[in-house]
């Protein structure tokens, strides 16, 4: 999530200063959610003394109560509290905003080791490494604690008192949430003698990663949308000339792509990337694209006409020696849902819209569609014989 980011550097934005009070600092954790709710599971804010925060719990309809009174909730340790967002003048919930369900949030303290190993969990995170925070949420007789786990299920953190057979049984409850990096809440029975436990898991996982492949005027927009995000991005183009940094602030990296060979061996692009093509080059975009094919990142976008992308995957396709119904599979292609707009702010928008819903699982664009029809029933890959008449520059 991009609070992350945010809420990691407010933190060591307040630490930098000489009356920064951890004691007065809170976090605040989105933990479940009954009914429908503006945020998910895994939303973070962070408050400190001074008044700043970073991030949000809701659409801004719990933060100012929740922050006005966060540090005198936590005076004696974490706690769980229950938020009403229901249209109910009778409920007993502190609450009624009309979002149509109720959320608990946990509030924690910035002094513990537990925020701490959180912390550093989420700055890890930003670096590239991803890491699952499992929580066991206070209640009336126990207190807060918190195990931290890399990819590879090692024990990086676990808060004093949990012991060896705690730490097995959360692994055994946790295997799908390992497996599948989901965030959610759940009861665990960690010990023969113990009762039911309300855990937290959360995996905190590296910022997106975008190659945008093309500078051009029209991937500006793009990469400030992006940015927005908290993706990290990569510009990159064969073309010398095109390659101004200033003109992309937000970026991580402007790459200048080899004139021949793969075009993007040094750019280490890996299967969880997402990838636009943007060149307007259509040899370039083609050199780029079967690249592209063998990486196999999890989206990859063409922008185009019709016509023209239809080349571009028939080409590769015979190239590479695959059907056309493989490659297509692979591409999205024309890039983005129409929006009714061709300025490039709208196109931008359309891409990164694109790119968010096929990262979280939704419905792609129906735009692939058209280009399904402009294909006609793809058989085996053949070469095109005849190529178009210009070459974009």
């Amino acid at each position: 999530m991009p609070e992350i980011h945010d809420i990691v550097a407010l933190h060591q934005q307040s630490s930098a200063t000489g009356n920064y009070m951890p004691a007065s600092s809170v976090l605040l954790t989105l933990v479940r959610v009954i009914g429908s709710s503006y945020r998910r599971p895994g939303a973070h804010l962070l408050t400190t003394h001074a008044g700043a925060y970073a991030g949000l719990v809701s659409g801004g309809c719990l933060e100012a109560e929740v922050l006005r009174k966060a540090e005198w909730m936590v005076r004696d340790g974490a706690i769980v509290t229950r938020y009403s967002t229901l249209f109910d003048e009778t409920s007993e919930m502190p609450f009624g905003l009309g979002c149509g369900g109720e959320v608990d949030l946990l509030l924690e303290p910035a002094s513990t080791p537990e925020f701490s190993a959180w912390l550093q969990a989420a700055e890890v995170s930003l670096q590239g490494h991803s890491r699952l925070c499992v929580t066991l949420l206070p209640d009336a007789s126990r207190p807060l604690q918190r195990i931290v786990f890399d990819l590879s299920s090692r024990c990086i953190y676990k808060s004093h008192g949990i012991t060896e057979s705690n730490l097995a049984a959360l692994k055994a409850n946790f295997s799908t949430a390992l497996a599948t990096t989901n965030t959610g809440c759940m009861d665990v029975v960690l010990g023969p003698a113990e009762t039911p436990r309300s855990v937290f898991a959360e995996w905190l996982h590296p910022p997106q990663r975008l190659f945008v492949f093309g500078a051009g005027k029209d991937a500006q927009p793009l990469v400030n949308y992006a940015a927005q995000l908290g993706w990290q991005i990569t510009v990159a183009d064969g073309r010398i000339q095109f390659l101004r940094p200033e003109l992309f602030p937000l970026a991580e990296c402007v790459e200048l792509l080899p004139p021949t060979g793969d075009p993007i061996a040094t750019l280490n692009i890996m299967q969880q990337d997402a990838a636009v093509i943007m060149t307007h080059s259509y040899e370039q975009d083609r050199r780029i694209l079967q690249a592209l094919l063998l990486k196999s990142p999890r989206y990859i976008g063409l922008l185009g006409a019709r016509q023209r992308s239809a080349f571009l995957i028939r080409e590769s396709a015979a190239a590479l020696g695959r059907t056309v119904d493989d490659c297509l599979a692979q591409v999205h292609a024309p890039v983005g849902p129409d929006l009714g707009s061709d300025a490039p702010e709208s196109i931008a928008l359309s891409i990164v819209a694109e790119i968010q819903a096929h990262l979280h699982g939704r419905a792609a664009g129906m735009r692939t569609a058209a280009l399904i029809n402009e294909l006609g029933t793809p058989g085996p890959a053949q070469p095109i014989l005849c190529r178009p008449h210009f070459e974009e520059p």
